[in-house]
């Protein structure tokens, strides 16, 4: 064995271990696929939730505000009121006077005090139940915070978090790489992903039996950034419960009509967390010494944004609606498509970007996949990238039941180019089922 600290044999067997569908092994293939030169004049990279690269525009408001923030001797210039409108200015001025020396300085490892407490605020307006901003962390991006909590959590491999399937890699990936035990449930695909408590009982009861603690229910962890409603949900259960269970609740910048994703700013929220604990875990944001400033500052102006009555309010809700209408539309146009075409279904987008597609695959297929040394949906996935540039992530990387499969892509493109992708996709897919269908059955539900 060699001697060198990294070399491949000598690294740590759970980095090793950790997989990451969405920008993993499979974008190593894409990128190969690239370097071999078949390339096309352009290449629908569907399979990242990152709006901004997909053409979406950034809200205008937020943009103004961070810039001045950015550049503070703007707000010197006897013009600056030209260019600006006055409530970016005032609020530029506002977050400014917040920090300890600008964007450039480091905050409290927990985030700005003052941009903590308008989360706060923001919560108490949503759910109506009061905010501790001392039990609000500002992260970078919420997959800092998930990653904050799981390795606050996670002792060892008998420590297991649950976790529906299909799941988000990050959790998956972040539980491998900290050595604990990630215990699936899945979610039911004929019921819209309903929760099956059945199964959720099963999975508890087989962990158990392995000698694995059930540390989280990861419900709280998973899609938050889209539905902010479990601390309501709790609340509204009354003590004892309200009172004894205990909730992390995650939000971000990066989706939906904000769609910031390289700004990376995040919060997480903690209710019934033990003041002992809450210092365990601010220990361990303290190590990565302070969230990134002009992310926290993009989170305060989304959950305080403009005010009716203030200049930019207009503009900011034309903008804010014109961006949900649009998601709205282009998740129709390719649920319908989805749905149209052969052997393929898929359940409606709610509350997030992303559609998740059942490819029901005839067995030819499958063997064919087997003989190429590929599961079944990245061979299939990898067809489609290699016919129309369409690249998307296989379902495999998200979990899914034995003998089904699925690919994840999302909704993000251009309305206008909605229709030709989904016809490319379908010409695609009748092609591939020509080719590989036979009588003897399919995989399914």
């Amino acid at each position: 064995m060699s001697s060198k600290s990294l070399d491949y044999e000598n690294l740590n067997e759970n980095v090793k271990k950790c997989q990451y569908a969405v920008r993993g092994s499979y974008t190593f293939e894409l990128l190969n696929f690239r370097k071999k030169g078949r390339r096309y004049v352009w290449i629908i990279f569907t399979n990242v939730g990152n709006p901004h690269a997909l053409g979406q525009k950034p809200l205008t408001f937020p943009r103004q505000v961070v810039a001045l923030c950015q550049a503070p001797f703007l707000l010197d210039d006897p013009n600056v009121g030209l260019v600006f409108p006055a409530d970016a200015i005032a609020r530029a001025k506002h977050y400014l006077s917040m920090t300890s020396g600008g964007l450039g300085a480091y905050s409290d490892s927990r985030g700005l005090p003052g941009i903590r407490k308008e989360v706060a605020e923001f919560i108490e307006r949503r759910d109506g139940y009061p905010s501790d901003p001392e039990l609000i962390f500002l992260t970078g991006g919420a997959s800092i915070g998930v990653m904050q909590i799981l390795n606050t959590i996670i002792r060892g491999a008998h420590d297991g978090i649950l976790v529906p399937v299909p799941q988000y890699p990050l959790y998956s990936a972040t539980i491998s790489l900290l050595g604990g035990s990630l215990v699936p449930y899945y979610l039911e695909e004929t019921a819209n992903w309903g929760l099956d408590i059945g199964n959720l009982r099963q999975s508890v009861t087989q962990a158990r039996s392995q000698g694995i603690t059930i540390s989280v229910l990861n419900v709280a962890l998973a899609y938050l950034v889209y539905l902010c409603i479990c601390d309501k949900v709790l609340m509204n259960m009354g003590p004892p419960i309200s009172k004894e269970v205990q909730l992390v609740s995650f939000h971000t910048v990066s989706k939906g009509y904000w769609g910031e994703c390289g700004q990376r700013g995040g919060y997480f929220e903690m209710t019934n967390i033990s003041p002992q604990t809450v210092e365990e875990i601010y220990k361990v944001s303290s190590i990565s010494l302070s969230p990134n400033v002009s992310g926290q500052i993009f989170m305060g102006l989304m959950v305080s944004p403009p005010k009716p009555g203030d200049i930019s309010y207009e503009r900011y809700v034309r903008e804010s609606k014109g961006i949900l209408e649009s998601l709205r539309r282009r998740a129709r146009i390719m649920t319908d498509g989805f749905n149209s075409c052969r052997n393929v279904v898929c359940n409606f987008t709610e509350g997030a970007m992303y559609s998740f597609p059942q490819i029901r695959l005839p067995p030819k297929a499958i063997e064919a996949a087997k003989s190429a040394g590929k599961v079944a949906d990245v061979f299939y996935c990898l067809k489609l990238l290699e016919a129309t540039g369409i690249s998307t992530v296989p379902g495999s990387g998200f979990g899914q039941k034995e003998g089904v499969f699925h690919l994840r892509t999302t909704i993000l493109p251009a309305a206008e180019d909605m229709p030709a992708i989904m016809a490319s996709f379908k010409k695609f897919n009748d092609e591939f089922m020509e080719q590989y269908e036979d009588k003897g059955g399919y995989s399914r539900m």
